[in-house]
């Protein structure tokens, strides 16, 4: 633990320069638009290129802009009201969730100020390769297409893939993807959710939609029977939708995909790709578990 201690103050230290060039070298919000402290008590803010003071230095802190959806609980969400958990957005409200809980320990780690934007999947990609932000924390599989364009860290968290049926379908009880042929599934768009739905046999498989709560909405409706996701996702969804249920395959029977999530930065930004490696190496798996507990039970309900 001290050996760790040690290296993270010398990280720190020697990250400064390095960091600044990483993180598009912003100045750091003020105080005024300073959202609630990190699990371990960093200072975050909702705008990016804002100006301002750290640890009481006139020189500017650097900062560290993260891009997510903000609409994909418990992941990422956004929420009216702010919180210690929460970052405060540019346009309106908060960001919660796991992933801004991760982001915020990183960015205490790294000795930077935090800034959240919120932005449509299929604009996050293009947003971290163009400089617009530092780096891509959302719930994001690095797949071999996407390290064509990015660089990723090791994953930061790991589920399974599940369905979500209405509760009162026969398919709230299917153990196997054959219970699903002849079904109409939903996966959300550019996302492996979508990708696999094709290893249901005979399966209907509709259009992909841009995000959960509009996928929920076709659930609901009976557009589709089953929705694809990860459980912490589908976990998310069913505690705020009681209507639905899970539905998890045994051993053998059900999805074959990558499951993990890793953080993104710009390709070739190595500087930037090691300071956000062992900054999340100093957080063990039960403290990520924990996250996502707290963060399944602190999304808000239409999350």
């Amino acid at each position: 633990m001290n050996m760790r201690r040690m290296l993270a103050a010398v990280l720190a230290a020697t990250m400064a320069v390095s960091l600044m060039a990483g993180c598009g070298g912003s100045p750091a919000p003020s105080s005024g638009s300073t959202g609630g402290s990190t699990p371990s008590g960093s200072t975050s803010s909702g705008g990016s290129g804002s100006t301002g003071s750290s640890g009481g230095s006139d020189a500017p802190a650097k900062t560290f802009t993260v891009g997510m959806e903000c609409n994909y609980a418990p992941f990422n969400w956004t929420q009216v009201e702010g919180d210690e958990y929460s970052v405060a957005l540019e346009s309106a409200g908060y960001a919660g969730g796991y992933d801004v809980m991760m982001a915020k320990a990183l960015a205490d780690k790294m000795g930077a100020t935090l800034v959240i934007k919120k932005l449509a999947w299929e604009g996050l990609e293009p947003a971290v390769t163009s400089g617009e932000i530092d780096a891509i924390i959302a719930g994001m599989t690095a797949t071999p297409e996407r390290q064509e364009n990015a660089d990723f860290t090791t994953p930061y968290y790991e589920s399974e893939m599940v369905c979500i049926v209405r509760a009162d379908d026969a398919l709230a009880g299917a153990t196997s993807l054959a219970d699903f042929t002849g079904k109409n599934v939903q996966g959300q768009q550019n996302t492996i959710y979508d990708d696999i739905i094709d290893q249901i046999p005979g399966v209907n498989h509709m259009t992909p939609l841009a995000s959960y709560p509009l996928m929920v909405l076709a659930l609901q409706n009976g557009e589709a029977d089953a929705l694809t996701a990860e459980l912490p996702v589908a976990t998310g969804v069913v505690t705020s939708n009681p209507n639905l249920a899970i539905v998890q395959f045994e051993a053998g029977k059900g999805f074959e995909a990558d499951t993990t999530v890793s953080i993104a930065v710009k390709k070739g930004n190595t500087e930037l790709l090691n300071a956000v490696q062992a900054a999340l190496d100093t957080i063990d798996s039960d403290t990520r578990t924990q996250w996502m507990t707290d963060a399944v039970s602190r999304q808000p309900a239409n999350g």
